[in-house]
């Protein structure tokens, strides 16, 4: 468990999973970052925690006083069926996702911070992302925390759906 200022980093319990699948696709939907809004077949997965539970560490950020959550990423220590672009020595994160009460108190980067600290303490030489050229705030916040752009790695998902990929070196 890691606190930052009046928010706790955690794994997700069990019973929160349909509560964090929720948080994660209404962020998506309300961000407009899905192709097909209420439609689009990869709402599925944001909301299929159990199974990103079973495959990655899910973790959640709280309100330290009040338990509420606030937000959420899913850490992928190694290879495995969440891992998009990460190669041997790197763990990788996806599907940040924060609450309207919980943006300006700094959980995206606490989230993103945790995940950091799962890899170094793994042993992971680099953490890797992608992201969509949509999320420009969390673009901010991955420049801040000194992600570089690696556009070699940039994918398509689906046609037409370019995803941005950034790396963080842990051995600098």
């Amino acid at each position: 468990m890691l606190e930052d200022m009046d928010v706790t980093i955690r794994t997700a319990r069990e019973d929160e999973y349909d509560a964090v699948g929720e948080l994660t696709a209404r962020a998506y939907l309300d961000d407009r970052l899905l192709t097909y809004g209420e439609q689009d077949p990869y709402l599925e997965k944001l909301r299929d925690v159990p199974h990103r539970a079973q495959h990655s560490q899910v973790l959640v950020a709280v309100d330290a006083g009040t338990d509420e959550l606030l937000g959420t990423v899913t850490f992928v220590g190694g290879g495995g069926e969440y891992a998009n672009i990460a190669r041997a020595g790197e763990a990788e994160f996806r599907m940040l996702a924060v609450r309207p009460a919980g943006r300006g108190r700094g959980v995206g980067e606490a989230l993103v911070r945790a995940c950091l600290s799962r890899a170094r303490s793994l042993g992971r030489r680099t953490v890797v992302l992608s992201s969509s050229s949509d999320m420009t705030t969390a673009h901010r916040l991955y420049r801040r925390l000194q992600f570089v752009r690696t556009p070699d790695r940039d994918w398509e998902p689906v046609p037409g759906l370019t995803l941005r990929t950034f790396e963080l070196d842990l051995t600098g």
